[in-house]
């Protein structure tokens, strides 16, 4: 972004009449699914930002329900899959069926030829599958015999895995890993919250009725692309990125040695898309720092690899990133000043 581009480059009623469409979005997913804010915060992200998401948890705190939700909420074309040993790509992507009739070979297209595609228990698939989704989520084709096919748009992957089981189940390879936008953690819901969801067992879901066409979430989705990042807020996302591979850049010395790999210039990417969409969700034209902090967590964790001494050690990769986000200080953004300006001295300012 050179310096004379504007602060404001949408109109901030446009911007706001898309976060109060998100918000309906939301408001209509919640009639079913109670708590899970950060986890469907994330999820409208991923929409607006073309991005997947990994999300762990352990079973019965509706990962699968929630995105299902979505699915029927935003009125896209919706496929669960679910992963097993035996699965073959033919099985995701489609194969070559002969014709007796014509003497001829057709082709038979997969359930991954759907708009949002739920990959359930993702981590039970074998290398194979891991291999054709891997095309499919970065090139957004697939290759069937000697054709390549065009996935619908929008294409989006949300996958789910359970931390807890290790039998039948495969590590999931690094490459296919840093293809998530986000890794969401799913905890345990609070009092209330699973008060409230056992209240709701005895009753009907709601019917979710469509609040978002296809063509509206490509509309917002290109709303997103024009969200305007300060200078400032793009050199904060790529410290962050580059202190998880080089830690003691920022003052982390101790953990440099307990790091094999870091997050990969696509973390920085990551972040950078995940704000400017996180801006719409929260009603602005401009991303700030804080949406860049908020999303590092999620964006970071699955992108580091800690070296043999921290795995002996027992480092946690949550604790890692934790370390790194308190140890880059965020820059001041100036209304006045669209590219930032970092605090010269003094004790650090995170108001914007």
């Amino acid at each position: 972004m050179t310096d004379s581009a504007p602060l404001s480059p949408l109109p901030p009623q446009t911007v706001t009449e898309a976060a109060s469409r998100l918000r309906t979005l939301l408001f209509e997913v919640k009639k079913v699914i109670v708590g899970q804010d950060l986890l469907l915060e994330r999820l409208l992200v991923a929409l607006l930002a073309r991005g997947h998401v990994l999300v762990e948890g352990v079973p019965g705190l509706a990962k699968t329900l929630t995105i299902q939700t979505v699915a029927q909420a935003i009125g896209a074309t919706f496929k669960r899959i679910q992963f097993t040993p035996d699965l073959v790509p033919a099985d995701l992507i489609g194969t070559r069926i002969y014709n007796q009739q014509t003497g001829s070979f057709q082709v038979e297209l997969g359930p991954v030829f759907a708009q949002l595609i739920l990959a359930d228990e993702i981590n039970r698939a074998p290398a194979k599958i891991q291999s054709a989704l891997l095309e499919a989520m970065q090139e957004r084709q697939v290759t069937i015999g000697t054709q390549t096919f065009l996935l619908p748009d929008p294409f989006l992957v949300l996958a789910t895995q359970n931390p807890i089981e290790s039998e039948g189940t495969y590590f999931l390879p690094e490459a296919q890993v840093d293809r998530f936008m986000f890794k969401v953690i799913v905890s345990y819901p609070g009092v209330h919250e699973e008060i409230t969801i056992v209240e709701r067992v005895s009753q009907a879901f709601p019917v979710i009725t469509e609040q978002l066409s296809g063509e509206e979430l490509r509309a917002l989705q290109a709303l997103a692309d024009q969200v305007y990042v300060p200078a400032a807020v793009t050199e904060y996302a790529v410290t962050l990125a580059r202190a998880t591979r080089s830690p003691a850049d920022v003052g982390l010395a101790d953990l440099q040695r307990a790091v094999a790999y870091g997050a990969s210039p696509r973390g920085s990417v990551n972040l950078i898309l995940g704000a400017k969409a996180l801006a719409i969700v929260r009603g602005r034209e401009y991303a700030l720092p804080e949406d860049v902090r908020d999303l590092a967590p999620d964006v970071l964790r699955h992108r580091i690899i800690p070296s043999y001494e921290g795995m002996a050690e027992e480092l946690r990769v949550e604790d890692l990133v934790t370390r790194v986000i308190a140890a880059v200080p965020l820059p001041r953004i100036h209304m006045g000043d669209p590219h930032g300006t970092r605090p010269p001295d003094g004790p650090r300012d995170d108001r914007a």
